[in-house]
């Protein structure tokens, strides 16, 4: 994936808010930009990382003004939408006739369309944000006009899902390769519109959700299912059974599900506990906690059966994998 990014701090002080600025007028979305630290603008901006269909970008500014206003739309306008995603700090957003203000872990869908200003005034603020057409969002704009400028929680549920994802791709895009942009990219589309399915009222949500395609569907259900297996993994009762009751699904469907990607679902079950095992055996908080209990926490009730697992898994029997891993932390 391409990526680039701009310290601010490497260009003069009195040339810094300017080249801001500039770097805003390359987006053709102009704004009118203000700072109290227009003398000393120490900001920072990467971007460039293309996941096929959309754009993310990540950010980090002192206080910043800034305001698009209808002649500004009339100048130039992309008609694109922006979700955004504050990492830390607070904005106040006015966007059309809604206020709100967004702070850490929360979410804003914002349109290129629509007059808005966005305010930072309590410090720094640090984010990200994914750049998408309006034809990637399968639901009617009068629709989406309901959820513009509105906070959506980035802490649980489906938008927490959607905020993990994101800032783990931010944190590691050098990790990926060009073919996995487009796929990347379809990922965080799909979680989207979950996302703004789930947001809207019940009626309008039942309508929307079943615009998304069976494939869009098939993924969200399973990114779902896979974010109700991490939180369950130490439940003696998390069967493949009890997953499909939970969402409404039946076993065979949750079968090809998980079919689709190669393996079964009690493998991806079990791996996921060996990968907590795991991690708890290298931490160094746990070293006087027994084995056979870390196996017991994580759903394994039989000690042989989790050590020949683990073995398998890993390579080393887990009183080994534990020396080792402690050892080498020391």
């Amino acid at each position: 994936m391409i990526v680039t990014g701009l310290q601010i701090d490497d260009i003069p002080p009195e040339e810094r808010f300017a080249a801001w600025r500039a770097l805003c007028e390359l987006t053709a979305i102009p704004m009118e930009l203000r700072s109290d630290h227009e003398h000393d603008f120490r900001a920072s901006v990467r971007g460039g990382v293309s996941l096929g269909e959309v754009m993310l970008t990540s950010t980090s500014v002192p206080s910043l003004r800034n305001e698009r206003t209808a002649a500004h739309i009339r100048r130039s306008d992309p008609e694109l939408y922006h979700l955004r995603l504050t990492l830390r700090g607070e904005s106040d957003v006015r966007h059309g006739d809604t206020e709100a203000t967004i702070g850490a872990r929360q979410l804003m869908l914002t349109s290129t369309s629509t007059p808005y200003v966005a305010v930072c005034e309590r410090g720094r603020v640090d984010g990200m944000s994914i750049t998408l057409r309006p034809s990637l969002l399968p639901f009617p704009a009068a629709e989406l006009n309901r959820l513009l400028g509105r906070r959506l929680s980035g802490r649980s549920g489906i938008g927490a899902m959607l905020a993990d994802f994101l800032t783990r791709l931010a944190a590691e895009s050098d990790r990926y390769g060009p073919a996995d942009a487009p796929r990347l990219g379809t990922v965080a589309i799909d979680l989207l519109n979950a996302l703004l399915a789930h947001e809207l009222d019940a009626g309008a949500e039942a309508r929307a959700e079943n615009r998304l395609t069976p494939e869009s569907r098939r993924r969200t259900l399973r990114l779902r299912i896979e974010e109700f297996v991490r939180q369950n993994l130490h439940s003696p009762g998390l069967t493949p059974a009890s997953i499909a009751a939970a969402h409404h699904i039946s076993l065979r469907y949750l079968y090809r599900l998980f079919e689709e990607q190669g393996h079964t679902v009690a493998a991806w079950i079990r791996a996921q506990r060996l990968e907590r095992c795991r991690r708890d055996l290298a931490d160094p908080a746990l070293g006087d906690t027994p084995i056979h209990l870390i196996a017991a926490r994580w759903g394994f009730s039989h000690a042989a059966d989790f050590s020949r697992a683990f073995r398998g898994a890993y390579g080393l029997p887990p009183r080994d994998f534990r020396h080792t891993a402690l050892w080498t932390n020391r």
